[in-house]
C-alpha cells in the first residue's frame, strides 16, 4: 500500500546564558529580542493549519530567560539604556548606542523604516564621532525606539493598534514611548510557553529539549571523541572527561520540561545535533525515546556517502528517509537524520527567493522524493516487507534566518503552510507520531554510531584550535577543582553547579577561536571566563589569574591592517617608504600601560608571495644597551597554525605570565639575538621539546630591527593562515609581549 511522504520539520530555538554572574546582569539582549520576533509568532502561523503538526525544540537555558523577562527580574546593558532618559546619556553610552543599536540585518530590519535608515545614514557616511557630537537629544532616543521596535514581528504589528501606531509614527519617541515597548515586549514573552504547551496538548505540536545548558554530550563524555572524524586533531593538553555531567544536564533539562509542560519529554536535541556511542545508554536511561542527528553523520555510521543528482535529489533516498534503531542497556532509542540540503535552504538560501517560488520549490522537492518512494515500492524485491512510509526530516535553527526573509519569514512560512496543506501526497508529522506508527526497523549497532555534529560531521567548531583548547583546559582544571569539594552539592552549594552548567554550555566554544566571529565575540569571551569565575568564587576559592584576561585579542591596536603585498630592502634603515603598504601598530597607543612609552614604539608587518616582513621601531626615550649578552634583547617570534595539526610547544622563557597567548603551544620560534646579531630557528617535535632547523632569515639592526623570513622555512603554502606572537625577553626572562598579550593575524598570499 503506497503511503504519502511524512515530513517532520524541527525547529531549534536556543539562547545560551547571557546572565553574568559577576555583574548579576544579562549582557547581551538577545533573548528579549528573539523574543518578540522569532518564538511565539513561528506557532501562532503554524495554528492556522491546524492540519500541519511540527517538533519544536526549546532548550531549557532559553526557557529559564523567558522566565526571567516574564518576572521582570532580567535586564541587560541594552534595555537600561532604552530606559534611560535621553537627556541623561554619558559619552560613553552614547557611543555604545551609535555603535551598537543597529545590531540587526540592515536589508529587512533598518533600511525599510525611514527613521531608523537616516540615521544609519549618518553614522555611515560621517561616522560615530560626528554622531556623538551632532546628533541631539531626540535623535538618541528615536534611536532607542527604533532598536526594539524593528525586532516586533509583523505579526504582532497586525494584532495590536498600538506597536502598529509607533511603526507608522517613525519618530519623535519619548521615555513613556519606550517604557511601553518595553511592556509590551514582556507582554509577547509572556504567551510564548504557555501557547506551546496548549498546541503540543491540542496534538499540533511535539515539544523536545536539549540538555540543560547546551553542552556537546560527546565531548563532556571525552574530549577525545573529537578525534573520531578528524584523527590528526590537536586536543587540549588537559583531557576532559565527565561523562557523568552528562546525566545531570538530562535531569535537569527533564525537571525545567515537567515544570512548563506538565509531562516527560520524548524527543531529545542533542546539542548541535552531536552524538557519539557514548552518551546513548545515558539518553535512553533518562527516558527519552528518541533523538536527531544530520544526514553526515548517518553517512559515517552506515559508511555509505549520500550523493544527489542534478536536482539535488538524494541518491539511494530509502537510507536516509527512515528512523533507525538504536539499543542500549537500558532501551532501545530511535534516531532521525535530518535532510541536510533541505534545511539549509531554508536555513540560507529561500530568505532571497520570491516566498511562492521558494515554497514551490521546497514542495516540488518533496513531490520528488515522494515520487521517488513510489518508484521505490513498485520495483523493490522486498516491497511485501519494505511496505513503510518515508520519513523527511527537516531540522534547522528556528530563530536566525528569519531576519533576512522579508517580513521575518511571514510571507514565505504562510505561502509555504498553504500549499503544504493542498499536497495529498505530503503529510506533516511530529517524529513521535510517525514512530509510534512505523517504528524503527534497521538498526545501528550503537558501537558503529559516529562520533559526530550536524557540522561536517565533527566537533571542530568547538575544539581543536589553541584559544577553543585552552577553554577547555580552563573548564577541565575548573571541573576538577569542584569534584575537589564532595561537600558542594547541587544541593547547598547550587551556584558552584549552575556556574559550572553554564560554562559547559557549547556557545562559547562555537564563538572563540577560528570559525566564527561577530561583534559580541569579546563577550562570549567574558562570560564564559565570568562563568568559571563564579564557580571558584562558590567554593571560596583563588580565581585563577588566566580567567581574568580574555582568551583571544578581540581586535588590536593598530593604525592600519597590511593593504598590499610589500618588498622592503633588509638594511635596518627604516625607510617608510619601502614599508608602504604595510600593517602598523602603534603600540603608544596600546591599550595596556605597560606599552606606552615602552622599549618599542611601533611594528611595521606584512608580506609578499615569499616573505614574511617584520619592523620593529625602538622609542627614542630608551637608551638601548647592546653591550653585552646580559642587557642586551631578544626577540621572539613564536607562530602556530590555527588549520594544520602539528606538534606544538610551549615558550620556554623564565616568569613568563600564565596568561592567553602566553600560554598557548607554538609550533615555530625564531629567536633574534641583537647582541649577537643572529636568528635561530626552532620547530617543535613530540613530547613538546624544540629542535633547531636550517633557515634562510635575514636580520639588520641599525635605526631599527628589519627581519625576512622565508614562508618555505615555515613550510607554509600559499593561501595558509597562521598566527604571530612577538616577545622580548633579556637572560631568558620574559619581558613583554608586543602588543600586550595580543595575537597578530597573517594571511599569506
Amino acid at each position: 500500500m503506497p503511503f504519502p511522504l511524512y515530513v517532520a520539520f524541527i525547529w531549534h530555538q536556543h539562547q545560551p546564558l547571557y546572565k553574568s554572574p559577576i555583574a548579576g546582569k544579562y549582557r547581551l539582549p538577545w533573548v528579549r529580542l528573539h523574543g518578540v520576533k522569532d518564538y511565539l509568532d513561528l506557532i501562532l502561523i503554524l495554528e492556522k493549519f491546524p492540519n500541519l503538526h511540527q517538533t519544536v525544540n526549546l532548550v531549557p537555558s532559553l526557557i529559564l530567560q523567558l522566565q526571567d523577562y516574564i518576572d521582570g527580574t532580567a535586564f541587560d546593558s541594552y534595555l537600561e539604556l532604552t530606559l534611560t532618559p535621553e537627556q541623561n546619556l554619558n559619552l560613553e553610552q552614547k557611543q555604545f548606542i551609535a555603535e551598537c543599536f543597529f545590531d540587526a540585518h540592515h536589508h529587512t530590519m533598518v533600511e525599510p523604516y525611514p527613521r531608523y535608515a537616516e540615521l544609519l545614514d549618518q553614522k555611515k557616511v560621517k561616522g560615530v564621532a560626528w554622531c556623538i557630537e551632532n546628533w541631539q537629544e531626540q535623535d538618541f532616543s528615536d534611536l532607542l525606539a527604533w532598536h526594539n521596535l524593528t525586532w516586533f514581528d509583523p505579526l504582532f504589528r497586525e494584532q495590536d493598534p498600538q506597536i502598529q501606531e509607533w511603526f507608522d509614527r517613525g519618530r519623535g519617541f519619548t521615555l513613556s514611548d519606550r517604557q511601553l515597548i518595553y511592556s509590551k515586549q514582556r507582554e509577547i514573552i509572556a504567551r510564548i510557553l504557555p501557547k506551546h504547551r496548549e498546541m503540543q496538548e491540542s496534538g499540533q505540536l511535539e515539544i523536545i529539549t536539549t540538555p540543560y545548558t547546551h553542552p556537546i554530550m560527546p565531548l563532556l563524555a571525552d574530549t577525545k571523541a573529537g578525534r573520531v572524524a578528524v584523527p590528526q586533531m590537536l586536543l587540549p593538553g588537559l583531557r576532559f572527561r565527565w561523562e557523568s555531567d552528562i546525566e545531570l544536564h538530562l535531569e535537569k533539562a527533564r525537571q525545567v520540561y515537567r515544570k512548563y509542560f506538565g509531562k516527560e519529554p520524548s524527543g531529545l536535541w542533542p546539542s548541535e545535533q552531536s552524538v557519539s556511542p557514548a552518551i546513548l545508554p545515558i539518553v535512553s536511561k533518562q527516558g527519552f525515546r528518541w533523538l536527531c542527528s544530520d544526514e553526515a553523520v548517518l553517512g559515517w555510521s552506515l559508511g555509505h556517502y549520500f550523493r544527489r543528482d542534478q536536482n539535488g535529489q538524494v541518491i539511494e533516498p530509502q537510507i536516509l528517509y527512515q528512523p533507525y534503531g538504536l539499543d542500549t542497556v537500558h532501551g532501545e532509542l530511535s534516531i532521525v537524520f535530518r535532510d541536510h540540503r533541505l534545511s539549509d535552504l531554508i536555513g540560507f538560501s529561500y530568505s532571497s527567493m520570491p516566498a511562492d517560488v521558494a515554497s514551490n520549490d521546497l514542495c516540488t522537492h518533496l513531490k520528488g522524493i515522494h515520487a521517488a518512494y513510489l518508484e521505490y515500492q513498485q520495483n523493490s524485491p522486498h516491497s511485501g516487507s519494505d511496505d513503510r512510509p518515508w520519513l523527511v526530516t527537516i531540522a534547522l535553527d528556528g530563530e536566525n534566518c528569519w531576519e533576512y526573509y522579508p517580513q521575518d519569514g511571514k510571507i514565505f512560512l504562510e505561502t509555504l503552510y498553504t500549499q503544504l496543506s493542498q499536497e495529498e501526497s505530503l503529510r506533516l508529522v511530529t517524529v513521535s507520531e510517525f514512530i509510534d506508527q512505523f517504528p524503527p526497523v534497521d538498526k545501528i549497532p550503537p558501537h558503529q554510531l559516529h562520533s559526530g555534529s550536524w557540522i561536517d560531521a565533527n566537533f571542530t567548531t568547538w575544539i581543536g584550535d589553541p584559544v577553543k583548547n585552552r577553554a577547555w583546559e580552563l573548564l577541565a582544571e575548573a571541573r576538577q577543582v569542584l569534584h575537589n569539594h564532595p561537600e558542594a552539592t547541587q544541593e547547598n552549594n547550587p551556584e558552584a553547579w549552575e556556574s559550572l552548567f553554564a560554562a559547559e554550555g557549547s556557545d562559547w566554544f562555537w564563538w572563540l577561536g577560528e570559525g566564527h566571529s561577530s561583534n559580541q565575540d569579546y563577550m562570549f569571551d567574558q562570560l564564559f571566563r565570568e562563568h568559571l569565575q563564579a564557580l571558584y568564587r562558590a567554593l571560596n576559592e583563588v580565581v585563577p589569574t588566566s580567567l581574568l584576561y580574555p582568551l583571544e585579542p578581540h581586535g588590536i591596536s593598530t593604525n592600519q591592517r597590511p593593504e598590499s603585498l610589500i618588498h622592503p630592502i633588509i638594511d635596518g634603515e627604516g625607510d617608510d617608504h619601502n614599508w608602504h603598504g604595510a600593517g602598523q601598530i602603534d603600540l603608544n597607543a596600546g591599550r595596556g600601560t605597560m606599552h606606552k612609552n615602552g622599549l618599542v614604539k611601533r611594528i611595521w608587518y606584512g608580506q609578499d608571495h615569499f616573505h614574511f616582513y617584520l619592523r620593529l621601531d625602538f622609542n627614542s626615550d630608551f637608551k638601548l644597551d647592546l653591550s653585552s649578552a646580559d642587557t642586551a634583547p631578544n626577540v621572539h617570534l613564536f607562530w602556530f597554525y590555527p588549520d594544520r595539526a602539528n606538534y606544538n610547544s610551549p615558550i620556554l622563557l623564565s616568569n613568563l605570565p600564565d596568561v592567553p597567548p602566553l600560554n598557548y603551544q607554538f609550533h615555530h620560534h625564531l629567536n633574534i639575538d641583537l647582541f649577537a646579531r643572529s636568528v635561530e630557528l626552532n620547530e617543535a617535535f613530540e613530547d613538546h621539546r624544540w629542535q633547531n632547523i636550517p633557515t634562510r632569515t635575514k636580520i639588520e639592526f641599525n635605526q631599527c630591527l628589519e627581519v625576512s623570513l622565508p614562508w618555505e622555512d615555515l613550510d607554509l603554502n600559499p593561501e595558509s593562515t597562521t598566527r604571530l606572537v612577538i616577545l622580548l625577553s633579556r637572560r631568558g626572562i620574559f619581558q613583554t609581549s608586543l602588543p600586550e598579550h595580543t595575537i597578530i593575524p597573517i594571511e599569506v598570499p
